[in-house]
């Protein structure tokens, strides 16, 4: 029965790997096009934000659509030019990473193996980053409004809180996403870094919330907002960290480590 098995099963996994590597090919070339679509999207979505309102369009504070927009563009940029060279930088001086047993491998040695890179599951990973930025941004323009420039201190904080929230996350996971995708050392610590910060981010609307003393029904909704986001993040750490921790793609191709 496992000689049936073996072979279906290795088929298999050899046809996703390479559905994969088309995939990742297609991502790294298509990100270009990524960037205008995004813009165009987003710009759009901002406009029907801003026209549903029944604010004439010249009261609307417009800052937090353009933030939302470009944030994510120009970080991307930023982090295409700092991690030019992402493989060659230099490894972390102190594991985090210590379960299991690995040998080190030279950067050459690791280049060479039939693991390196970030093809496989870390596809999935990559794309996941991604999503954030359109995910969060629908998820912002759906729930708050468009506002004036002079409204309740309560809603002026809420409103600061949860543009915030959106460009500083979006941004920190284009950044990892560019990490990942130019192989540096850095990347686990880092997406692990954004995940705890996420949930902090949430943790502190909250309170900013409570403080700013948001009317009751508003404040169940915000709760609920909040407590689904803290969610989605904690589903990703169970998800992925084991996955980061103990992949042997990973810890070839981040680590420069193979299993003993």
């Amino acid at each position: 029965m496992l000689s049936f098995v073996a072979p279906l099963f290795d088929t298999a996994s050899r046809r996703l790997h390479a559905r994969s590597k088309t995939l990742l090919l297609r991502l790294e070339g298509g990100l270009p096009t990524l960037v205008v679509v995004w813009l165009v999207i987003a710009v759009l979505a901002s406009a029907a934000r801003v026209w549903v309102s029944p604010l004439p369009s010249s009261d609307v504070r417009l800052a937090p659509y353009l933030l939302l927009t470009l944030a994510p563009v120009a970080t991307f940029g930023l982090a295409l030019r700092w991690f030019d060279n992402g493989e060659d930088l230099p490894q972390p001086q102190w594991r985090l990473a210590r379960i299991g047993r690995w040998t080190a491998l030279s950067r050459e040695a690791a280049a060479r193996h039939p693991l390196y890179g970030t093809s496989g599951i870390m596809v999935s990973l990559l794309i996941g980053m991604l999503m954030n930025v359109p995910v969060r941004t629908a998820e912002y323009l759906v729930t708050m409004p468009a506002i004036p420039h002079h409204v309740p201190a309560w809603l002026s904080t809420l409103h600061l809180a949860m543009t915030l929230d959106t460009v500083v996350l979006t941004s920190l996971y284009v950044v990892a996403f560019v990490m990942a995708l130019r192989k540096v050392a850095l990347f686990p610590r880092f997406l692990l870094l954004v995940w705890l910060l996420d949930i902090l981010s949430q943790l502190l609307i909250g309170r900013a919330a409570s403080d700013a003393g948001l009317p009751a029904n508003i404040a169940v909704s915000l709760s609920g907002l909040l407590d689904a986001n803290i969610k989605k993040v904690l589903i990703s750490v169970a998800i992925w960290l084991p996955y980061l921790l103990l992949s042997t793609r990973v810890n070839v191709t981040y680590r420069l480590r193979e299993p003993s």
